[in-house]
């Protein structure tokens, strides 16, 4: 069976009479879907920011960042299959890589259904599609139980990542659509004088008193910027909106996170 990834190459199920595949994963919510599809023995190499599951993870050397890759560390593992993504890794970097690794698998999922196929797409290459397929089942209850709850008040939101500069998302990223499911739209700035090129994904902003005006409230988020309950209390006190704090990784993590992410959207919209 042929299989694609999201950059449309075309990848093969591995040979069960094959050695087994030595994979590194530089996205820290892929290395989770491995280990939840059972493979966690099969990883050699993951990123410091690959955390989950703790006690899975522990034992997989570390080669670095998701952008700041030790490339000789990897070498030296011998990896079969390499998997990105294209959010969070560095195209120069993954060329050189994919140089001395066979097989290098390209993610980008943008919307939460996209984690059905991605969760197919490794199963069915690593031999782990019963594993995939209940995780599709999970993932397919969870959806429709968010569709069966009252739909949240309409809000524009401001979703914040990163402060110094202040960073937010657009809305062509998972994150967006993963709000959209319970009706809140992340702001985005309008272009200006009707510039042909397009917005950055996550795009900097300044505060000021037309951006809080067309705002309803602000989300802060825990990852990648480590926003706190203190940068809560003073950015409410600066704009006078209210200011949340929301767990990034159920925001942004897909793969099997992306389930557990959909019963907190549950959670986010029955406190709205």
């Amino acid at each position: 069976m042929t299989l694609t990834d999201a950059i449309g190459n075309a990848h093969h199920a591995i040979d069960p009479g094959a050695p087994a595949p030595r994979i590194v994963s530089l996205v820290p919510s892929i290395t989770e879907l491995l280990c939840d599809l059972g493979l966690a023995a099969w990883l050699v190499g993951r990123t410091g920011f690959c955390i989950h599951p703790a006690d899975s993870v522990r034992a997989i050397a570390k080669v670095g960042g998701t952008k700041d890759v030790n490339i000789d560390k990897i070498r030296k593992l011998a990896p079969t299959h390499l998997i990105v993504n294209i959010d969070e890794n560095v195209k120069p970097t993954v060329d050189q890589l994919a140089q001395f690794i066979p097989h290098v698998i390209v993610t980008h999922p943008l919307t939460p259904r996209d984690n059905l196929a991605l969760y197919r797409l490794l199963g069915r290459i690593f031999g782990a599609t019963p594993r995939a397929e209940t995780l599709c089942s999970a993932f397919e209850q969870e959806y429709a139980a968010l569709t069966q709850i009252p739909q949240a008040v309409a809000q524009t939101v401001l979703y914040c990542i990163w402060k110094d500069p202040w960073m937010s998302v657009s809305q062509d990223t998972y994150i967006a659509n993963m709000l959209a499911l319970i009706g809140w739209r992340v702001w985005v700035a309008a272009p200006k004088g009707g510039d042909a090129v397009p917005a950055p994904r996550y795009p900097s902003f300044s505060w000021s008193d037309a951006l809080v005006h067309e705002i309803d409230q602000v989300l802060l988020s825990t990852e990648p910027y480590r926003f706190t309950d203190t940068h809560l209390d003073a950015l409410e006190r600066q704009i006078g909106k209210p200011v949340r704090l929301v767990d990034g990784e159920m925001l942004s993590w897909y793969g099997s996170r992306a389930i557990a992410g959909l019963r907190y959207l549950r959670e986010l919209a029955s406190a709205a």
